[in-house]
């Protein structure tokens, strides 16, 4: 079993997007869909795609730093403040499978360093999952849809664990 999406909102995408100055209700149900559609919300941490909980690769991972946090000292310090101290020097990819906090903050810089439309409707899932493929998909199997039926399935079981 994966991680309780409740408590992955509440403790793991909510206090790390505020952190960031970069909360909102649609951006929190995006990124929670990506993590639900890229691993089952933790049910698989090491892929052909990547690693962790987003299923990020060294690349994308490098590109976010490279490409974007660092035009911004300020986000780029407050990124790397999530990271461990040792590891993320030693190697900085695992922390993208053992650091939820600094994983959502790299999967937050995806979406933000592709200018990514994100619907301000955040129980608009359609155009949350647009935003997924357009943005962040790389496998060329997967559709939108395979994003919907990952976040309905979030979705129903968030709502019996808040129950």
């Amino acid at each position: 079993m994966g991680i309780n999406p409740a408590d992955f909102r509440q403790m793991i995408v909510r206090p790390t997007l505020i952190k960031l100055d970069q909360w909102s209700p649609s951006l929190e149900n995006l990124l929670i869909g990506t993590a639900a559609q890229a691993s089952g919300l933790g049910l698989q941490l090491q892929s052909a795609l990547g690693f962790g909980i987003y299923q990020l690769d060294a690349d994308l991972h490098q590109t976010v730093w490279d490409r974007y946090l660092a035009f911004n000292a300020d986000l780029a310090s407050k990124v790397r403040g999530l990271a461990s101290q040792r590891e993320f020097l030693a190697q900085p990819h695992w922390e993208l499978a053992t650091n939820l906090s600094y994983a959502t903050a790299i999967a937050w810089g995806v979406y933000a360093h592709r200018q990514a439309a994100i619907p301000a409707d955040a129980d608009n899932v359609e155009g949350l999952a647009w935003c997924w493929h357009q943005n962040f998909c790389r496998d060329s199997n997967l559709s939108a849809r395979n994003f919907i039926t990952s976040y309905q399935q979030l979705v129903q079981t968030e709502k019996a664990f808040a129950a």
